[in-house]
C-alpha cells in the first residue's frame, strides 16, 4: 500500500506544480492580484517598463521551473523501489521545510509580502506533512 500512497501523493503534488507553473508562466498579473490584492500586485509588477519586463521574464522562468518539477514528480510517481520512495519523500520534506524557513526569515521582512507569509508557511508545512505521513505509514507497514 505504501507504493500506492507514494503514487497518489506524487500525482497530487504534480498536478499542483503543473497548474501553478502554467499559471505563473501565462497569467502572472492575475496570479499577483489573486494572491496579494490589487495594491500589492501593482507594486510587485515594477514601476518602469524595463523592470516590468525583467519581472515578467523572471516569473515566467520560475513558472517553467515549477512546471518541470511537476513533470518530474509525475515521472517519479511510477518508481516502485521502496528505498527510492523513502529517500525521495525525505528530500521533499527537507525541501518544503527549507522553503518555509526561508519565507520566515526573508519574506517576513518584505513589507509587501509579510501579510501573506504566514499563509504560505502553513501551506509549505502542510505539503511537508503529506510526505511525513507517507513516511510514517511506510515505516508502520514495514515494521508491522
Amino acid at each position: 500500500m505504501g507504493s500506492a500512497g507514494f503514487f497518489l501523493i506524487c500525482i497530487l503534488h504534480s498536478i499542483v506544480a503543473l497548474t501553478c507553473g502554467a499559471l505563473m508562466m501565462f497569467y502572472t498579473k492575475e496570479i499577483y492580484v489573486f494572491g496579494h490584492g490589487i495594491e500589492v500586485a501593482t507594486k510587485l509588477q515594477g514601476s518602469t517598463p524595463h523592470d516590468q519586463l525583467l519581472i515578467q521574464i523572471s516569473e515566467s522562468f520560475s513558472g517553467l521551473l515549477l512546471f518541470a518539477i511537476g513533470c518530474l514528480l509525475f515521472m517519479v510517481a511510477f518508481v516502485k523501489d521502496q528505498k527510492f520512495q523513502s529517500f525521495f519523500a525525505k528530500g521533499c520534506v527537507l525541501l518544503h521545510i527549507s522553503v518555509a524557513v526561508w519565507r520566515v526569515y526573508i519574506e517576513i521582512n518584505l513589507d509587501d509580502l509579510a501579510h501573506d507569509c504566514l499563509r504560505q508557511v502553513v501551506g509549505d508545512i502542510v505539503l511537508a506533512l503529506s510526505w511525513v505521513f507517507l513516511l510514517v505509514y511506510s515505516w508502520r507497514e514495514k515494521y508491522d
